[in-house]
């Protein structure tokens, strides 16, 4: 197992956004970062951060065969990978009757399959070691909903089950997850990233129009502060009890308390009915 002042990060989607700035994070405190990204161009700057100790590789997590081999190729030629961490995503901006059957097989593909192929892959070597972490950045989006967003929330929602999950089956072999639940951060995800479905029905206008438009705005003015997600991402990593659940950003927090707030009164309101289905 490297020092803990040493370690590899295996991260996916380095190329921009939370996942450029995890790794850069890394690499200034001293740890080898072996990032995925899809061309070669963006695969040569990434390894000019950091020669020698940024290493690029190119994958596409939805190439569900070419996930293991790329991790059984890092841990021969490079090391042990320490820290795994489920970056690679995107959004897909859409009302659910609006959206097709591709368009949620493909955002289940990347940000849930794709992710599940990730830890899969990594999971034996840390559970052979008995140590390690993989990190899945889901988003608050896996926690609170929105309208238009269903079919992003649904991937999300789905990771964050898979990632609790992963965390108990894990646990008793000394390796940890976190599902890591971001805000709005000044990144491209609510701008050139997401991907769009059409419109085609009017009647959702007036509900949908304004949201559609808020995150328009929004994108480039964010709160958050990718920089300063990277450094959280350290403290997570470098805790020897970290948590399984990790909300990034004021925003963030404020809407899980909220949700929280309306779930507890909606099951102290109808927990006599909750408590009448019991056999008597």
């Amino acid at each position: 197992m490297a020092s803990s002042s040493d370690q590899i990060f295996f991260i996916t989607g380095v190329s921009t956004g939370l996942g450029r700035a995890i790794a850069q994070a890394a690499l200034d405190a001293g740890h080898r970062v072996v990032g995925t990204l899809r061309d070669e161009k963006a695969l040569a700057a990434f390894e000019a951060l950091a020669p020698g100790r940024a290493f690029g590789r190119l994958l596409d997590v939805t190439r569900l065969d070419e996930v293991a081999p790329t991790v059984d190729a890092i841990e021969r030629e490079i090391g042990p990978i320490s820290v795994a961490i489920n970056n690679a995503g995107y959004g897909h901006e859409g009302l659910i009757e609006e959206s097709s059957f591709d368009d949620l097989r493909r955002q289940f593909e990347v940000n849930v399959f794709g992710a599940v192929a990730v830890l899969k892959a990594v999971a034996p070597h840390m559970r052979g070691r008995r140590a390690g972490h993989i990190v899945n950045i889901t988003s608050v989006g896996g926690i609170v909903t929105y309208p238009g967003l269903g079919i992003y929330h649904g991937s999300k929602f789905a990771l964050e089950g898979i990632s609790e999950a992963l965390g108990k089956e894990l646990a008793p072999f000394g390796v940890h997850v976190t599902a890591v639940e971001p805000g709005a951060f000044r990144t491209d995800w609510a701008g050139r990233s997401m991907v769009r479905a059409g419109r085609a029905i009017p009647e959702y206008d007036a509900i949908f129009n304004p949201e559609r438009e808020a995150r328009a705005k929004r994108s480039g003015n964010q709160a958050g502060d990718p920089a300063r997600a990277g450094q959280a991402i350290l403290q997570l990593v470098a805790s020897a009890n970290p948590p399984a659940h990790l909300l990034l950003g004021r925003d963030a927090i404020g809407k899980v308390r909220e949700k929280i707030a309306h779930m507890t009164r909606d099951i102290d309101t109808w927990q006599e009915v909750t408590l009448s289905t019991d056999f008597a």
